[in-house]
């Protein structure tokens, strides 16, 4: 598999203090001055979510708490009712289930408007991926899809009914799993994952603009895709936004290189498309770039990069109904190989 890496265009990071009065119009909780940062930021953040909660608010916001204080995973729900922190029964817990509502609209901006993980080059890192909560046993749940999931063994995956969420999370620094997400959506039957997704992407970015994390002459906002996604789809969607997106391409894919020179006084159409190049062909052009690195886990890291390589776009499925001429987008192709996998001594090329 290889990364492709699409720039629509030009953008920068930086931290903000938190501020929900400008995140959503008409609030007026800020962080006191004086008071310690870290936990400032908790209680404006807890006021904040306890003014989304519309209906059953009290029991809902000590629901939450409840998840928190679990101590691990909820598989029944009236434990939480056990919970410390959680001062009601059971059965406002299930009420406030059924019939609490909470304004999504504003929760989204309130979670815009807090801090995102700090980078050294000041650059926002986005990664939007799918996760699917399984519901095998829901027969009444509306619109529940098969959900591919992995099984413990090596070619176990199963398809098990369930509902998809498609998330968009901040990425922080450093070898951690830890992620702020910023964002949700359920995937609905006749959805197109790649539109939603891109959809879905560009609310946040605007939103992140909005709250003063980006600004004019910043560092373009990465936004990073996993395999099953068409970066360069997703790069024509979100095009006018300050982004850089980056996917990673299955290892049969093949792109075309940029078309040669047309030479003094030649005639016909212009080509638009170059020699191919197949990801897994054992002959590629000269890399423009080369870089090596030693990691800790991975042994020698070599990076190569081919700049202005596209892929063939065809009149079918998204791009069927596609006005004019179809497009000819270019990205930057990285290959990346390691010595070795904490797990696989003769890992393929990514």
């Amino acid at each position: 598999m290889m990364i492709l890496g699409f720039l629509p265009q030009n953008l920068k990071t930086q931290a903000v203090a938190v501020a929900f009065s400008i995140a959503w119009p008409g609030g007026t909780v800020e962080p006191g001055p004086g008071e310690d940062q870290a936990r400032d930021r908790l209680a404006v953040f807890r006021r904040e979510l306890y003014g989304c909660l519309t209906a059953r608010g009290d029991e809902l916001f000590e629901v939450a708490g409840a998840v928190l204080c679990a101590g691990g995973p909820v598989r029944a729900l009236a434990e939480l009712s056990l919970a410390p922190g959680h001062r009601r029964g059971h059965g406002a817990l299930y009420d406030a289930v059924n019939c609490g509502r909470a304004d999504v609209a504003r929760l989204r901006w309130s979670l815009a408007a807090l801090p995102l993980p700090a980078w050294e080059d000041g650059r926002i890192r986005l990664a939007a991926d799918v996760s699917n909560w399984l519901r095998p046993d829901a027969v009444t749940s509306p619109e529940r899809l098969f959900c591919h999931c992995y099984g413990r063994g090596k070619n176990s995956a199963q398809m098990i009914p369930g509902w998809p969420y498609s998330f968009v999370a901040a990425l922080e620094p450093g070898r951690t799993s830890r992620t702020r997400l910023l964002d949700a959506i359920r995937i609905g039957p006749d959805d197109d994952l790649t539109a939603v997704t891109a959809g879905q992407v560009r609310d946040v970015v605007q939103r992140l603009i909005a709250t003063g994390h980006w600004q004019d002459g910043d560092p373009d906002i990465l936004v990073i895709f996993d395999a099953g996604y068409e970066p360069a789809r997703l790069a024509w969607l979100l095009s006018g936004l300050p982004v850089q997106v980056i996917g990673r391409l299955a290892a049969h894919r093949v792109l075309r290189q940029p078309p040669p020179a047309r030479g003094p006084g030649q005639m016909g159409r212009p080509v638009r498309h170059g020699p191919e190049f197949k990801l897994a062909g054992s002959t590629h052009p000269c890399p423009e770039v080369i870089t090596a690195t030693q990691a800790s886990r991975y042994g020698t890291a070599i990076a190569a990069a081919w700049s202005r390589l596209h892929p063939k776009l065809a009149r079918r499925g998204a791009w069927a109904s596609h006005q004019g001429n179809l497009p000819v987008i270019e990205g930057t192709l990285i290959q990346l190989t390691v010595d070795h996998l904490p797990h696989d001594h003769h890992p393929k090329p990514v």
